[in-house]
């Protein structure tokens, strides 16, 4: 982002946090503290922001508006594609029934987990439901204790259950995020529902009393469940790609979903101008420098899931293990995560 030229834009309403705190879910007990802010800088060469998705496709659209290169139509939704010799064409509809159709010489569909691009490409499996769901919600930071305010991401661990909260919109407001096992499956990003959904699901006798307080401030909440994808060895065909959780989905237990769509634009990017007379190519090349990449993440991601979820002896294992390893050493763990670049050179698979 700050490469693109986006950096004094996103600093305004991004956070920076200091640490990452992992907590007992019913003590409330610290297990670990892992460094970001300055340490993570210096060691990634770039700052470790959290910003809300809405900031973040503001500053994107600010962007697309000053390049005269870049049209956006908005309200039209993707329904069909046909490839044929001089490129592809695309099919669209739009409000009130309008149908639209654009000529190009590349397709990147990004149009998420249930993408309706991915099975015209012939990956007809079906998302998996991962039998938990995640209700998020906002909160005013002056509603919060001090302790929650500070620029710090909480990581609460416990059985069947975790609770990730942080600073966005440059501090001023909180993000909470709980995930449960849970049987409603809806195939819906944002459902609505009510704290009085939530909150007789979260027993005294199992979340630390600081936290439940801070969960029963919001009276809205957001909902969605959870769902991935069996990974692909492509997931492109001819001059048709996906991108980003149409591509691979997967389960938020890394946070890193929206970061591997962001590094997906930024290799396709690289190979479409590194090879402008051929996008079968530039698009093979593409899904070869991220395949490993994206499928480790995905596979990580669902383990942690597992790991966050313990009860018992398993969790007193982890949360041992923990402590041992410490914070820094923890954060070592992710070099592999957050200290990516692009590829220097691009290989045709």
């Amino acid at each position: 982002m700050i490469d693109l030229g986006l950096g004094e834009r996103l600093r305004a309403h991004a956070v920076a946090p200091q640490e990452l705190r992992v907590l007992n879910l019913k003590s409330g007990r610290e297990i670990v503290r892992m460094p970001l802010g300055d340490v993570a800088e210096r060691r990634y060469g770039a700052p470790y922001w959290s910003i809300h998705r809405g900031d973040l496709q503001a500053a994107l659209l600010a962007a697309v508006a000053a390049n005269l290169d870049v049209s956006l139509r908005l309200g039209m939704r993707a329904e069909d594609h046909v490839v044929h010799g001089d490129g592809v064409t695309v099919a669209a509809s739009g409000r009130g029934g309008t149908i639209w159709h654009e000529r190009c010489d590349v397709l990147i569909a990004a149009d998420g987990l249930w993408s309706l691009t991915r099975p015209r490409l012939g990956f007809r499996d079906a998302p998996r439901f991962a039998k938990r769901a995640a209700w998020r919600a906002l909160v005013p930071a002056a509603e919060a204790t001090p302790e929650f305010r500070e620029p710090v991401t909480h990581l609460w661990l416990g059985r069947d259950a975790h609770i990730v909260h942080y600073p966005v919109k440059g501090g001023a407001v909180i993000n909470i995020v709980v995930i449960m096992n849970d049987s409603w499956n809806a195939q819906s990003w944002s459902e609505p529902v009510r704290r009085d959904d939530l909150l007789p699901r979260l027993s005294p006798k199992r979340i630390a009393p600081q936290l439940l307080g801070l969960i029963g401030k919001p009276s809205r909440w957001l909902k969605w469940a959870l769902y991935d994808r069996r990974a692909l060895p492509t997931w492109s065909r001819g001059p048709v790609t996906l991108i980003g959780d149409a591509a691979h989905p997967m389960l938020p237990y890394l946070a890193q979903g929206a970061a591997m769509g962001i590094e997906d634009a930024v290799v396709v990017a690289q190979c479409l101008a590194g090879m402008p007379d051929d996008a079968a190519a530039a698009l093979r090349a593409y899904c070869a420098v991220r395949r490993a990449r994206t499928w480790k993440v995905q596979r990580l991601a669902a383990r942690n899931g597992g790991i966050y979820h313990l009860g018992g002896v398993g969790a007193g294992l982890r949360n041992a293990t923990m402590r041992l390893m410490g914070g820094t050493h923890l954060l070592r763990h992710y070099d592999w995560l957050y200290d990516w670049r692009p590829p220097a050179t691009l290989s045709i698979a």
